[in-house]
């Protein structure tokens, strides 16, 4: 097996603890540091904050669904989902490549998803 996996910083998969407010209610939230870099570039593509995106992403989960059993493992989703998205769409003529991993670590930046019309 190639070295990309195990050659990771370790730094990439420390679990963090952020305190977030969610539509006005404090909560704590604990995610590896990779999935919160890529919950910050995320919420960046949609022009929000984390906190702003994880409660619009709670409020549609709850218009949808009805209720969220595990927050923290939808955020984690929706970062695959965002990477699946990314890997899967057609690249444009004159677009940025997406950033490769350094050495084994996380990418370095991640193109905004722009919603269709």
């Amino acid at each position: 097996m190639c070295r990309i996996f195990a050659g990771q910083e370790p730094a990439s998969y420390e679990g963090q603890t952020r305190s977030i407010r969610l539509n006005g209610h404090s909560t704590s939230i604990r995610l590896e540091a990779a999935f919160w870099a890529m919950l910050e570039e995320i919420a960046a593509s949609q022009g929000m904050s984390v906190a702003r995106f994880a409660s619009t992403l709670h409020d549609e989960v709850l218009e949808l669904h009805g209720e969220v059993s595990n927050f923290a493992s939808l955020l984690r989703c929706t970062c695959l989902v965002y990477a699946t998205e990314l890997r899967e769409r057609p690249a444009c003529a004159g677009a940025a490549e997406p950033a490769r991993p350094a050495a084994g670590g996380p990418p370095r930046r991640i193109p905004a998803l722009v919603a269709a019309e």
